[in-house]
């Protein structure tokens, strides 16, 4: 990896054939540089929808049911689909898919890097929120749930295992019931929390470029 800088800054970064683990480092390093946490207050409008969402599934009786009756792995798949979902809703809907410039296998692999950064930025994010909402719900259902309720609904005795795949499940159903409140998102807010500074410079000068080339070319 070579780095070109300035007396302020890195400002540009290029693979020149470096091995798996130095693509690896280069990775991480932009994930880390893109703040991932930031996407959580970024998508303010979108984790409300999710908690409001949430807060109805863990008062359905019908929702105890399949809570409670479901296996931990399935749960995480569950947890783990909703991610994805919240994730690829983003991508796709607010354009964050980035293209090759040219064929070259050079910018191809650059195109590559920059959309798998894009995806772990969001995941981390998402998961994040995800996070947050297992918390909020988890203590909602503690508070407001009495056990012999919960208990007289399901058929048998419950314990906090119960009220964690409760919460669970609220909370990723909630996810992809947030997807819809990113609507309310601004492009510009978005993009903002998945990309820090510097990408963001970076993106849109790309843009700019990709602009001047199809007026030239329609000229």
């Amino acid at each position: 990896m070579k780095r070109t800088t300035t007396d302020e800054e890195v400002v540009d970064l290029r693979i020149v054939g470096s091995p798996a683990r130095g693509r690896l480092r280069l990775l991480l390093g932009m994930v880390r540089a893109n703040d991932p946490w930031r996407l959580v207050p970024a998508l303010a409008k979108a984790l409300a929808a999710a908690l409001a969402t949430s807060a109805i599934a863990v008062m359905n009786a019908a929702v105890w049911n399949v809570a409670t009756g479901i296996r931990a792995e399935r749960l995480a798949v569950i947890s783990l689909f909703s991610v994805a979902a919240m994730v690829t809703w983003l991508i796709v809907h607010r354009r964050l898919w980035e293209r090759p410039g040219s064929p070259s296998p050079q910018d191809r692999e650059k195109a590559a890097l920059y959309n798998l950064s894009t995806v772990l930025t969001l995941s981390l994010g998402v998961l994040c929120g995800l996070v947050g909402l297992y918390v909020v719900d988890f203590a909602v259902s503690l508070f407001l749930i009495d056990g012999g309720v919960l208990a007289k609904q399901v058929g048998r005795s419950v314990g906090l295992g119960d009220y964690a795949r409760l919460a669970s499940l609220a909370s990723a159903a909630a996810i992809v019931g947030g997807a819809l409140g990113s609507e309310f998102e601004s492009d510009e807010a978005v993009r903002r929390a998945a990309y820090g500074k510097r990408e963001r410079r970076r993106r849109e000068q790309a843009e700019r470029e990709r602009q001047e080339a199809e007026t030239a070319q329609s000229g």
